[in-house]
């Protein structure tokens, strides 16, 4: 692969693409949000929750748009070498107008005419063959502020999701298999606090079985760091399955005490106080745009990419609103959980343990899955971060360092605490916005800029965005800025009531 920076790996066909993107969008989110619905009544989290899905769709396609952009870019860039040399080996030697190439946009620009599209391209000179990562994009589109920017934001959100992962894991098997233990077996679900000194297996404390989870959860999954996000193909076939399983046992459950009338949940229809709540908690439920050339770039055919993403979000949000309505109507909003997989673990909803325990750990099996690919993610990112034109890296550097500064962080933080409240404010409300909203419209405004300069405005896009007028493009941006206001002048507001 030119460039040396990230493998692009094995091929898969499309549906496996569906899968991975499944996967890693219906997270810890999707498990939260029957009581986001309720904290924010049914009617405003429909409408915000098919709205913020829309949203999302729209810039995801604005990244694959990009990634195209920034393939053609580089094809042209490697081919415009080579007629260099070419053209030191012989000087006389004739160049044809297919052969002229661009050794950069701006300075091309600068020193000679732009030559029509149609004559000097390839038609698939905009095909997504190399995996180029949201940092290579914001280096090749953004000034030297805008990269900073975006890997303030960037780097802010992966360690901050890849600690909430590491820490979950732990803590949900930690309060399940300590329960069980105990005299607590049915009772994992019904609000019980203790404390990280209480016993939890003989001599051994719940803050030390905590970390022998996190040690193993570690010693699992963090060797997939140090490969690809392939390697986890079959891992991630299998956990769609259970994941597909989890949800229609869920709403199966559900919807059987609504029938024998056992339902107890009275939902208002909006309550304007749980907005924030729901908005925090859409943002993490469709998120996956800083992930995506790790998932788009290996799938085979890309012919009708944008259609199969659409797919994907309409089955997301099916699930979703089906999920969230039956829980609504089958709990009372007091007794509905944070982890609503946790309201299943009761004998009084479920006698059946295995079922019981199944869906306990089902937050085990979402994280563990997520967790490779997002680490994955940020380690190609800290590589194009410090990767310079024509370098590559010693072995140990690309295989043993850029794994480990992308692992132990975020180990250590779940290590020395699982509380991490203040930690997924941050990461969901800010940098969480940014790489949903922000990162992704400016990206498609710069590269439509720089492909209209390096190719000329006659270029066609194999990957524009269906939402190709620039209106899309400022309306994301307000609505990105305006969540950050909201958000802010809400958490002011709530800190001056206390």
């Amino acid at each position: 692969m030119a460039g040396g920076i990230t493998d692009t790996g094995e091929l898969y066909s499309p549906y496996v693409g569906l899968v991975y993107m499944f996967n890693l969008i219906v997270g810890t989110g999707a498990l939260t949000m029957p009581k986001a619905f309720a904290t924010a009544g049914w009617l405003v989290s429909l409408v915000l929750l098919m709205f913020l899905g829309f949203m999302s769709y729209m810039t995801t396609t604005f990244v694959v748009e990009a990634m195209a952009a920034a393939n053609a870019q580089l094809r042209w860039k490697r081919m415009e070498k080579r007629k260099e040399d070419d053209e030191d080996e012989d000087s006389s030697s004739g160049v044809s107008d297919s052969d002229v190439l661009l050794q950069d946009g701006y300075e091309r620009a600068e020193t000679r005419p732009i030559l029509s599209v149609q004559r000097r391209s390839s038609p698939n000179i905009f095909e997504i063959t190399e995996r180029v990562e949201m940092g290579q994009m914001a280096s090749m589109f953004f000034n030297k502020v805008g990269v900073n920017l975006f890997y303030f934001c960037i780097i802010i959100y992966l360690y901050g999701d890849l600690a909430i992962y590491a820490a979950a894991v732990p803590v949900s098997l930690m309060q399940v298999t300590c329960s069980a233990t105990g005299n607590h077996s049915c009772s994992v679900g019904d609000g019980t606090k203790y404390n990280d000194t209480d016993k939890c297996w003989g001599p051994i404390r719940r803050i030390d079985a905590y970390r022998l989870y996190l040690a193993a959860f570690t010693l699992l999954l963090g060797p997939f760091t140090f490969f690809n996000v392939q390697k986890t193909k079959y891992l991630q076939i299998m956990t769609s399955l259970m994941r597909w399983i989890a949800f229609i046992l869920m709403i199966i459950l559900a919807l059987i005490r609504i029938s024998r009338g056992q339902a107890e949940g009275h939902p208002s229809m909006a309550q304007l106080s749980g907005i924030r709540n729901l908005f925090g908690v859409c943002v993490y439920s469709f998120m996956c745009q800083h992930s995506l050339p790790s998932l788009i770039t290996p799938i085979s055919k890309k012919k009708h990419v944008n259609k199969l993403v659409l797919l994907d979000y309409i089955l997301i949000l099916a699930f979703y609103s089906l999920l969230s309505f039956t829980a609504i109507y089958c709990f009372r909003n007091d007794t509905l959980m944070d982890m609503y997989t946790l309201n299943f673990t009761n004998c009084e909803i479920i006698n059946v343990a295995f079922i019981r325990y199944f869906l306990g750990l089902f937050p085990v099996f979402t994280i563990s899955t997520n967790f490779p690919i997002i680490a994955v993610t940020l380690r190609n990112n800290w590589k194009t971060l410090f990767h310079r034109e024509g370098g590559t890296y010693p072995w140990v550097v690309d295989r043993i360092v850029f794994p480990a500064i992308t692992l132990i962080p975020p180990v250590l933080v779940a290590f020395c605490t699982h509380d991490l409240e203040s930690l997924v404010g941050i990461t969901g409300a800010y940098a969480g916005n940014g790489i949903q909203y922000l990162i992704p419209a400016f990206l498609a405004y710069c590269s439509r800029k720089d492909t209209q300069l390096v190719f000329g405005s006659g270029t066609v896009n194999k990957h524009l965005s269906p939402f190709r007028h620039t209106f899309w493009i400022v309306f994301v941006l307000i609505w990105g800025f305006s969540c950050f206001v909201f958000v802010t002048a809400n958490i002011v507001l709530s800190e001056s009531k206390l």
